[in-house]
Formats: C-alpha cells, sequence, structure tokens
C-alpha cells in the first residue's frame, strides 16, 4: 500500500472512509480502522453550530488516538465565520480539516452550503483561503463533478481549491442533481488527477475490492474513498487490501462474524451514546449488516423494537439460526 501525504500528515495507505451524515461516528469508525482504513473522516460538522455552541457537535467531534489520522469535515458559506471556527478548534486531536463542498441535501444546498458553493467557486476560493490561512493544520476540500449536468466543474474547481491552499481534494464522480444515483463518473477524477499538483481522493461507486483496483486504474488517484460501500461492511477495507496486495479476493465474513461484529458495534455504540440512543442507533446499521441474507428481512422488522443491549443480543442468537447466505 502506498502511503501519502496531505501537508505534512501521512496517510499510511490509500483506502479511506467517506464521511457520511448519521453513520461515520466514531463507534463505526474504530471499527473501519480496525479493518485496515488509512484515513477516516468524521460527521460533517456546522460551522455556525460551533459559533452557537450546539451541544449535539462535541460527540461529532470527539476522536480517539487510535483512529488517526482523521479529517474533520466542517461545512458552512462564511469565510469569515468559518476561518473563525477552524481557529477555535484546531487544538483539537484531528489531523486534517476538511471542507464540505459536496453535501446534496436539500436543506444544506438552500442554504447555500454543500455542494451549492460549487456554482460559486470564487466563494469557495476564498472560504478556502480563509481557512487555511487560519489554522496550521492542512486544508481539503470535498465536492462533486459538478452542481448539474450542464455545470460541470470539478477540473476547474479543484484548481481554485488548489490555488486557495487546498492541501488534498476529493471528488464525488456525481453531479449534485445526481445525488447518489446513475453511475460515478471516474474519468472527470482522472481529469482532476491530471489538473493538479496535490493528492486527488477518488469517491463514489467503490462496493468491492474489483471496484477499488479498477478505480485506481481508471483515476490514478492517491486516494480511494469508501462510503456507502463500507455501511455494515467494515471488513471492505482488509478485503480490499488484501485483494490490491495479492490479487486474491478473500471470502466475505461467516454469519457468526457478521453477528459478532454487531455486538462489538452495539457495545461501541452504548458506551459511546448511552444504552437508549446507541440501541436506536444500531438499528439502521443491523439492516445494513444483513442486507442480502435470506430470511433478513424479518430481522430488520425486528431490529425496530430493540430498546435495550440485551434484546440486541437476543436478537442476534434468533439470527445466527435463520440467517443464511
Amino acid at each position: 500500500m502506498s502511503s501519502f501525504y496531505i501537508g505534512e500528515v501521512r496517510i499510511p495507505g490509500n483506502l479511506i472512509l467517506g464521511p457520511m451524515a448519521g453513520v461515520t461516528d466514531l463507534p463505526f469508525r474504530l471499527l473501519c480502522k480496525e479493518q485496515g482504513a488509512d484515513m477516516v473522516y468524521t460527521e460533517m460538522i456546522s460551522a455556525k453550530g460551533i459559533y452557537y455552541h450546539n451541544k449535539n457537535t462535541e460527540k461529532l467531534w470527539t476522536i480517539r488516538e487510535e483512529e488517526r489520522p482523521v479529517a474533520l469535515q466542517l461545512f458552512g458559506s462564511e469565510p469569515e465565520l468559518m476561518a473563525e471556527m477552524a481557529k477555535r478548534i484546531e487544538d483539537r486531536n484531528f489531523d486534517i480539516l476538511d471542507i464540505n463542498m459536496g453535501c446534496p441535501v436539500p436543506k444544506v444546498v438552500n442554504n447555500g452550503e454543500g455542494s451549492a458553493l460549487m456554482k460559486d467557486p470564487a466563494l469557495a476560493g476564498r472560504i478556502v483561503r480563509a481557512v487555511s490561512q487560519a489554522i496550521q493544520k492542512p486544508v481539503t476540500v470535498k465536492f462533486r463533478k459538478g452542481f448539474a449536468a450542464n455545470q460541470i466543474n470539478a477540473v476547474e474547481f479543484a484548481k481554485i481549491m488548489e490555488d486557495n491552499g487546498a492541501a488534498a481534494v476529493a471528488v464525488h464522480g456525481r453531479t449534485r442533481e445526481q445525488y447518489y444515483g446513475g453511475e460515478a463518473d471516474w474519468d472527470v477524477i482522472a481529469q482532476v488527477r491530471e489538473a493538479v499538483s496535490i493528492p486527488v481522493i477518488a469517491s463514489g461507486d467503490i462496493f468491492t475490492p474489483e471496484d477499488a483496483l479498477r478505480c485506481q486504474k481508471i483515476t490514478g488517484c492517491e486516494g480511494l474513498m469508501l462510503a456507502r460501500g463500507a455501511r455494515g461492511n467494515p471488513w471492505i477495507f482488509a478485503q480490499t487490501k488484501e485483494y490490491l496486495e495479492t490479487g486474491i479476493v478473500p471470502p466475505k465474513p461467516s454469519v457468526a462474524e457478521v453477528l459478532e461484529m454487531i455486538l462489538r458495534h452495539g457495545k461501541l455504540q452504548m458506551e459511546f451514546k448511552g444504552e437508549q440512543m446507541g440501541m436506536r442507533e444500531m438499528r439502521k446499521h443491523v439492516a445494513w449488516y444483513t442486507a442480502g441474507y435470506s430470511h433478513s428481512a424479518a430481522i430488520r422488522r425486528e431490529v425496530n423494537q430493540v430498546e435495550t443491549y440485551d434484546q440486541l443480543e437476543a436478537l442476534c442468537d434468533k439470527a445466527s439460526h435463520v440467517l443464511t447466505v
């Protein structure tokens, strides 16, 4: 696995856990790190949320030493506020500050944040310049192919980010209009890679080890970002690493290993968020972990009633008798 640098931060390999709201919290990041993720991103954090001391922000930026290097992802649209908040939090134990310019969610976009910034590259550049001048840590940007099919500007956008101080960029090969539909355009990412001299991380449609190799060959990127492909499947990092090194796709985990991971995940959630909230969080994760197995529909229905760790254990015990590949 070839390492690379973002600023002065060494990334030990090329497999990166991408940021996903409501997914890449501390427990999930730890599991992915154990399985071989070389770098992880936090969920995105609002600069205004930091400014107004939003009580939910604390959980979002709790980082443990063993998961580093970590990119903390910030979103906002006001250069001065973004710079001020970046400076306020710089002493926390993250390694890289990433600015989200790719989120497609309406409430973010309608606020002029996330992927809306792709429609105003000059403003996006001012944000990156202000933040990178305000802090010592490297600043990166995650964005999309463009805002819409008739506004594809990833290459020019990447150059503007580099010119304004970005130490790396991550590019998702879809427009905002596409959300997560259609196919990710890896060719556009390859064009970005050609156009800039900073590291580029490819994002979009990496669901299997074979996808990772194809994406690497097409884009030539330093990093490969796995996001939705890691939901319910933290093993994808270990499997992809093995495949890229040996050419052999390792076997999928057994049902017993999946259930063991669910219980570990549940335990971490409970420690981090308390039993009630932790078990509520586990409902969607269990649905992802068990997707694709025969007889999993009943397990996915029943997990919505789970409120305690004991109930999660009982459900996993039941699942061990009914789930089949």
